[in-house]
């Protein structure tokens, strides 16, 4: 499902958050650390007010996309010899490729519920349209 911006959203599943806050005490030299957490209900709605795409292709693929380009577009032109050598780079890097082609891109989105709390960089799996 894709998310947009401004479009009205649930959550999905009971959803608990937790942090530590680092706060001071009375004392400005003792520092406290606080742990907290916050549940927040299925069904739960809001507004979505930023989405990000997240493309983490790395290098090999990025390299493996290069090569096979060139490939197609040149390679009935090339040498033999350099036809080959591209031909068995494109196949050495080609299980990375595969592996970034099974990967979701994923997505997170930042919601501003009706209650007035915002959740920011959830997977954009945990909401369901409103």
């Amino acid at each position: 499902m894709t998310l947009t911006e401004g479009q009205r959203v649930k959550l999905v599943a009971d959803t608990r958050l937790t942090d530590w806050v680092a706060t001071t005490a009375q004392d400005p030299s003792d520092p406290v650390a606080v742990a907290g957490s916050l549940s927040m209900a299925a069904g739960t709605e809001g507004a979505v007010v930023r989405v990000v795409e997240h493309d983490e292709q790395s290098q090999e693929a990025r390299e493996y996309d290069r090569l096979r380009s060139l490939l197609e577009s040149f390679g009935r032109d090339m040498p033999l010899e350099s036809k080959r050598q591209l031909e068995e780079k494109v196949a050495g890097l080609e299980p990375a490729w595969i592996a970034y082609q099974e990967q979701r891109n994923r997505v997170t989105v930042r919601v501003r519920f009706d209650n007035g709390f915002i959740l920011d960089d959830a997977r954009d799996d945990l909401f369901t349209p409103a």
